[in-house]
């Protein structure tokens, strides 16, 4: 077990939401854990009781209580195959500081989850290329389709590319092949 420990904000962490922050930084701890920890007032920003949702400035001072081992230490999380990396690295389309631009094929799943061991999430470490952050991201296709998909490099990147994907300032186009002649001109 770790002591009461005082985490100060980091300035690219400002904007962040403490959930967020804690996963980053301690992503051994459960959502649920943490919120039951926000709840008792075991965690506190600023020397004040707050939400998992409490934005975060830079400079503030986080209460974080005593941990065991596994909440504080990061689960390990299996290196890609050889055969993934390199899938991962075959499909960029475009690189530079702040995205990396993918082209995701058909089948392949963006997250993992039930019955889903391969996935694009699990290949991320891969696409790297040499930067200490591991690309976040921002958006999802379905398995069975194939599209661009973009990644933040950086936390502040993957931050605007968010608002724009949720502020509808990002134009997506979707094309479909048929088989024939659909009846109506829009539509599912």
């Amino acid at each position: 077990m770790s002591g009461v420990a005082q985490r100060i904000v980091a300035s690219d962490e400002a904007g962040m939401r403490l959930d967020r922050w804690f996963r980053q930084h301690y992503p051994g701890l459960g959502h649920g854990r943490l919120e039951k920890l926000l709840r008792t007032g075991q965690v506190r920003v600023e020397g004040r009781r707050v939400k998992s949702g409490q934005r975060l400035e830079a400079g503030q001072s986080i209460r974080v209580p005593p941990l065991d081992d596994t909440q504080a230490g990061r689960p390990a999380r299996p290196e890609p195959s050889d055969a993934d990396a390199e899938l991962a690295r075959s499909i960029v389309l475009y690189r530079d500081d702040a995205v990396i631009a993918v082209n995701k094929p058909a089948g392949l799943a963006v997250q993992g989850g039930a019955k889903t061991s391969r996935h694009l999430d699990g290949m991320l470490d891969a696409l790297r290329f040499g930067s200490e952050e591991r690309p976040r991201l921002v958006h999802r296709l379905d398995r069975d389709t194939s599209g661009v998909l973009i990644l933040a490099r950086t936390a502040p990147a993957a931050r605007a590319l968010t608002a724009s994907f949720r502020g509808k300032d990002v134009a997506k186009l979707y094309w479909a092949a048929t088989a024939g002649v659909p009846d109506r001109d829009e539509g599912i």
